[in-house]
This record gives structure tokens, C-alpha cells and sequence, in this order.
């Protein structure tokens, strides 16, 4: 799941190393802003045939967060 992930984020942030991604990484480290995180959760949506409620996606801090959504583990 990290790698798929990781890859739509290397994806829709071209300028991101790919190498300095890990499931800590939050997105105030990448520099993604209100349209960038919208593009990541679709693209997310669409790889996992899912749909996150905004709200929840609004509190996505790190990819550790989206991890434990899909996992049905809760936000930490």
C-alpha cells in the first residue's frame, strides 16, 4: 500500500525524490498545498476504489494517516 501511495505522490508532486518519501512524511514537509492534497486524495480514491469523505481527507497530516484510513485504523 506505501508503494502505491508513494507512487501517486512522486506522480502528482514531479519535484518530489522519491527516496525521501517514508509513511512520516507530512505534507507541510513536501510543500503540498489545498490543490495538490485534492489531486493526492483523488488519485488515491481512484487507485483504491474508494471515496474519502473531505472532512477525514482534510485531516490527513502524513501518509501514515492515509495508510490507517485505508486500513480502517482511524486518523492517529
Amino acid at each position: 500500500m506505501f508503494k502505491k501511495i508513494k507512487a501517486i505522490i512522486v506522480e502528482q508532486l514531479s519535484v518530489i525524490d522519491p527516496s525521501e518519501i517514508t509513511p512520516d512524511t507530512t505534507f507541510d514537509s513536501m510543500d503540498v498545498d489545498s490543490i495538490d492534497a485534492v489531486e493526492i486524495i483523488m488519485a488515491i480514491e481512484d487507485e483504491f476504489e474508494i471515496e474519502i469523505p473531505d472532512e477525514v481527507a482534510e485531516e490527513f497530516a502524513s501518509i501514515a494517516d492515509i495508510m490507517n484510513y485505508l486500513n480502517g485504523e482511524g486518523i492517529e
